[in-house]
């Protein structure tokens, strides 16, 4: 089997889905160096704010105390990260059993908690839009395919720009579906899970192929089910069988093409997200078309890699960013020996919830800068928050970034930027999976429309009765030569608001914006 490498905008549901993204607060703290030496001065304020900065930043970035509000701390994140700190709770107690050795003294965590129950907020309040939401179609037209019977539980929606086809998969059936062009449906194969993420070849004879990644179980789980499969598209008749390429990962959620070691044959790079367990997997290939497999990283929690030459030596590097336990973005350089030296761009509260990234010059300036998303929301605080949005962060050189942008949006999950207009301007397109939907359900769909570098008019696409949109590709889906945008539609599951009911389409498995732009 020849893979040949293909750039495709992929689809990661945090889950990728950022679903997957998860910011759980408390992965990864597990161990025995927390610091039990320090002398209580009596001075609440003090003595948990010097704990928390002593102990609570071994393995993550620090929780502002005004990140979450104060009934989170208190009944949620607190009684979670206690036993990492070998304290036990109870009905909203504390205590030490025969078995918490080591780790913080009871006193020194009845310290800290004490300090974020006087120093949280009661409630945290949404910040101001910087610029309004204009309600209006902008230049899209919206396509529908007939709805279909049941619930859509839709995992992947994206496009094989070879054929224009676009594929879907569906948690409920693990079946792998094509649509041609008239909507018409085929089934293409059953999977052994819900697949999450294509890369579309040609193989050696031209034949057309996906290679799919499917997560296994789509909670976090540790339970090593996921698959990496090959699928031929190209049978009409009968069901393709999947060939298995590597199996027993941890919820992989994307597969990356690439030459890593210079022999002239296109390796993979998965990522195994999992859950407290989960790494970044190299499989080289071999001349007889083989994969061996190594481990790059063991940090679980990846979300999107993205492959190329980052330092400029001739060799292919990645950078990816991973949305729990240590969150943030990392730059995984080629050794040339097949291994990777790690450095830190970024990193990010464990409560952001990062979800996606890309590389895109917004300014012109010849250094691509980071566009990213964070708005994972279905863990231990699952309350709306103001850091939620899309970010950009200006490359200074070097790979070096600082903010220059931001808008809040409520559970953003994902953002794409591509000349939507043919004016020589970026725009964006974001979703968000765990957007306000109960009292602003506009935000889950915002195109950004760039005036100038970093100045955009955003504009809320009224389609949010269509479907909550786990899934987002953008790719020239009718060969106009400009690019449309097809959504996925995960109708029922993962709701954290209470008190409203639903209003959206439940049998409408994925939308197409057409691109009506004239350029």
């Amino acid at each position: 089997m020849n893979l040949k490498k293909t750039h495709l905008f992929t689809l990661y549901i945090f889950l990728s889905i950022g679903l997957l993204s998860g910011s759980l607060l408390i992965d990864g703290c597990n161990n025995d160096k927390s610091n039990s030496t320090y002398v209580l001065t009596g001075n609440i304020v003090a003595d948990g704010k010097n704990l928390v900065q002593i102990n609570c930043q071994r393995c993550h970035a620090l929780v502002p105390v005004n990140d979450l509000n104060k009934n989170v701390w208190k009944y949620h994140t607190l009684p979670s990260m206690c036993k990492y700190f070998k304290v036990s709770s109870y009905l909203g107690g504390y205590y030490k059993n025969e078995k918490d050795t080591g780790g913080l003294s009871l006193a020194a965590w009845q310290s800290i908690v004490a300090y974020y129950e006087k120093m949280a907020p009661d409630t945290i309040l949404s910040p101001a839009k910087p610029s309004p939401l204009i309600n209006d179609w902008a230049g899209f037209k919206l396509k529908t395919p007939p709805p279909v019977q049941g619930k859509c539980f839709t995992t992947m929606a994206t496009v094989d720009t070879g054929t224009d086809n676009i594929y879907t998969s569906d948690r409920l059936s693990n079946v792998l579906t094509e649509w041609d062009k008239n909507f018409n449906m085929r089934k293409v194969a059953t999977l052994p899970s819900t697949a999450v993420d294509a890369v579309f070849k040609k193989n050696a004879s031209g034949a057309s192929e996906a290679i799919l990644t499917c997560i296994g179980v789509l909670e976090r789980y540790d339970f090593p089910n996921g698959r990496v499969l090959e699928v031929s598209l190209d049978a009409k008749k009968d069901t393709a069988r999947p060939v298995l390429i590597a199996t027993d990962i941890d919820r992989p959620v994307q597969t990356i093409e690439g030459d890593f070691n210079h022999d002239g044959l296109t390796d993979m790079v998965v990522l195994g997200q999992g859950g407290l367990k989960g790494g970044i997997y190299l499989y080289t290939q071999a001349a007889n078309h083989t994969y061996t497999q190594t481990t790059i990283s063991e940090k679980p929690g990846a979300v999107q890699a993205i492959a190329g030459d980052f330092n400029n030596d001739g060799w292919t590097d990645l950078m990816v960013l991973f949305g729990s336990v240590d969150e943030g973005l990392w730059l995984f350089e080629n050794d040339h020996k097949g291994g990777f030296t790690a450095r830190n761009l970024l990193r990010f509260p464990p409560v952001y919830g990062s979800s996606s990234f890309q590389l895109a010059d917004i300014d012109h300036d010849g250094k691509p800068d980071l566009i990213y998303t964070c708005g994972y929301n279905y863990h231990d605080s699952r309350i709306l928050k103001p850091y939620h949005g899309l970010y950009i962060f200006k490359n200074t050189g070097n790979w070096n970034f600082k903010q220059q942008w931001f808008y809040p949006i409520d559970g953003c999950t994902k953002a794409i930027a591509a000349d939507f207009e043919g004016n020589g301007r970026l725009d964006i397109a974001t979703t968000a999976f765990f957007a306000d939907m109960k009292n602003d359900p506009a935000e889950s769909f915002i195109y950004f429309e760039q005036i100038s570098p970093f100045n955009f008019k955003a504009h809320a696409i009224p389609i949010s009765k269509y479907g909550r949109w786990m899934t987002m590709q953008v790719a020239d889906y009718n060969h106009d030569g400009k690019p449309d945008i097809i959504l996925g539609n995960y109708s029922t599951g993962y709701e954290f608001q209470h008190g409203f009911t639903p209003f959206w389409a439940k049998n409408i498995p994925f939308i197409v914006l057409e691109n009506n732009f004239k350029k």
